[in-house]
C-alpha cells in the first residue's frame, strides 16, 4: 500500500505506466512524452474508470473499446509523425488515440460512425485544451476526401484489406497504420508506406480490434 502524498502516488503511477510502455516496445522519446502528457483517465467512464492506468483494452460506449496503452503507443510510434504532419484517424472511440496524436502532429482529423462517441470525445478535447483536433461523425471507411491528402493515416478498426479510399488519400511518402484481418480471427497490425514506386507493407504484430463497419451507428 502506498501511503505517500498524492503527488508521490501520481509520480509513481506515471513511472509504472511508462515502464509498462517501454517493456512492450514503445521506445520513441516523443511518443512516450505525449503519452505521459495525456492522462487516460478522462477518456474512460463508468465501471472501468478505476482501471484506466492498466495496460489493457477496456469497454466504452456503443459496443466499442479503448485500446490498451501499449498498442496505442506502438501504433503511434509506427506512424513516425513529424510536427508538420496532418493526420487522419478512422475510429475516434474514446478520443484517447487522437489526443496522443495531437501532441505530435500539426493537425488531427478523427472520424467515428457513432455520434455519441464523437460528442463525448469533443468534451474531453475541449477540457484538455487540445484545439488542433477536428472530430467528425461520418462513415470512416470513405475517409475524408475534402481534407486529403494526409501525411499519416491511422485506423483503429480492422478491415480485411487496407481500404482503397484511404490509400488514395495518403500522400506520397506517407504512412498508414492499421489492423488487417477477419473480425472473428487473429488480426495483424501492418504499416503501409506510399512511395513513388508503389506501396510497401510491414507486418508488425498480432492484435484484436473491433471491425471497420460501413455506414453510421444506430445512435446517429
Amino acid at each position: 500500500m502506498n501511503d505517500g502524498s498524492p503527488e508521490e502516488i501520481e509520480a509513481e503511477r506515471k513511472m509504472q505506466f511508462l515502464y509498462a510502455l517501454r517493456s512492450k516496445g514503445v521506445t520513441d522519446k516523443k511518443v512516450l512524452e505525449a503519452m505521459e502528457a495525456i492522462d487516460r483517465g478522462p477518456f474512460i467512464r463508468g465501471l472501468f474508470a478505476g482501471r484506466a492506468y492498466e495496460d489493457m483494452p477496456l469497454p466504452i460506449a456503443c459496443g466499442q473499446t479503448i485500446s490498451q496503452p501499449s498498442v496505442v503507443g506502438l501504433m503511434t510510434q509506427a506512424l513516425e509523425i513529424t510536427p508538420r504532419d496532418k493526420v487522419l484517424e478512422i475510429g475516434t472511440g474514446s478520443g484517447y488515440q487522437a489526443a496522443i496524436l495531437s501532441k505530435l502532429a500539426r493537425r488531427v482529423y478523427t472520424i467515428d460512425r457513432h455520434r455519441r462517441l464523437v460528442n463525448e470525445a469533443r468534451i474531453v478535447f475541449e477540457a484538455l485544451d487540445l484545439n488542433n483536433i477536428t472530430a467528425i461523425t461520418a462513415d470512416g471507411s470513405h475517409g475524408l476526401p475534402e481534407q486529403a491528402p494526409f501525411d499519416r493515416i491511422i485506423v483503429t478498426a480492422a478491415a480485411e484489406d487496407p481500404p482503397s479510399p484511404l490509400l488514395a488519400q495518403l500522400k506520397e511518402g506517407g504512412i498508414m497504420v492499421l489492423p488487417v484481418g477477419q473480425s472473428d480471427a487473429v488480426q495483424h497490425l501492418i504499416r503501409v508506406r506510399k512511395t513513388a514506386a508503389g506501396l510497401e507493407y510491414d507486418e508488425m504484430r498480432a492484435v484484436r480490434f473491433v471491425p471497420l463497419l460501413e455506414g453510421l451507428g444506430k445512435d446517429t
